[in-house]
């Protein structure tokens, strides 16, 4: 059955991509091996959309996770090791996934419930950060990604040089990027960072997106936002995606701003390192 195949001299360069090149064909189509995996790949991707997120194995795995910051405004230590936290659970106005998917306007703001709920919560004093989990477009992102990323976030920034207080964790049901703006206006936080699953990919159908914006508030457009994207087990390392969030994180603090007005210059060094290569042809 092979000997039908007739190979594709890109092949070689699929062990560098997980996009699909070098498929080879067998006549004018392609070979039924790869044809099938494009469309079991389609179905993880719908799928995906359409998987309710596990608001139950979350809140656990919120509680069983090690967080080593000074949590919700409390006056424990610097550094202290908290037991895990119990978050909030919150919800669009948007009631369920056919209209989510239908009107994106309802899935930027909290219903009534959910915005009472942090009215109640509202104090004078603010914190540095909210840190607002939302099922978005792939709540399988959330399941894989979420707690591993927000664990990793903790130890970077408890070791900072400077001090960050956080406001209690959220958890938003039928949620787009712009509902952590009311979040984080009603919580009086100078920052939030939303958490939230990535439209799927034919190769990424778990890739989870951060969005960092500075004084959050209702009406903000894509422009006051900073994007980290495709953070997952075969993209963005939760390292790399850590390390990107704590230098904007403290770039936006200091410059009090996000968006288009911050770059992202992690990578500094190694294009400073290429520029200052001498050309060949003039040695």
């Amino acid at each position: 059955m092979n000997e039908l195949v007739i190979k594709n001299p890109w092949e070689a360069l699929k062990e560098y991509t997980d996009a699909r090149i070098g498929l080879g064909r067998t006549g004018v189509s392609l070979p039924t091996e790869k044809l099938l995996d494009f469309q079991l790949a389609h179905a993880k991707a719908r799928d995906a959309v359409h998987l309710p997120l596990d608001i139950e194995k979350l809140e656990d795995d919120f509680s069983n996770m090690p967080l080593e910051l000074e949590l919700l405004g409390s006056n424990n230590a610097k550094g202290l090791l908290s037991e895990g936290v119990t978050p909030i659970l919150l919800h669009s106005q948007a009631t369920n996934r056919h209209i989510y998917l239908q009107r994106p306007d309802l899935g930027r703001r909290l219903n009534k419930e959910s915005k009472h709920k942090l009215q109640n919560l509202q104090k004078e004093e603010s914190y540095d950060l909210a840190i607002v989990v939302v099922d978005g477009l792939s709540s399988l992102a959330i399941k894989e990604n979420a707690t591993n990323f927000i664990h990793k976030l903790s130890k970077e920034l408890v070791t900072d040089d400077e001090e960050w207080l956080l406001a209690p964790f959220t958890i938003v049901e039928q949620g787009r990027v712009a509902i952590g703006d009311e979040i984080g206006e009603l919580l009086n936080t100078k920052a939030v960072l939303v958490l939230i699953g990535e439209r799927p990919g034919l190769s990424s159908p778990d890739s989870l997106g951060l969005y960092l914006t500075y004084s959050p508030k209702v009406g903000l457009n894509d422009s006051n936002r900073n994007c980290i994207s495709n953070v997952r087990m075969d993209g963005l390392s939760y390292e790399e995606a850590t390390k990107k969030s704590v230098y904007l994180l403290k770039e936006s603090r200091k410059l009090q701003l996000s968006g288009v007005n911050i770059k992202d210059r992690t990578s500094d060094d190694e294009i400073t390192n290429v520029i200052e290569q001498k050309n060949f042809l003039l040695n």
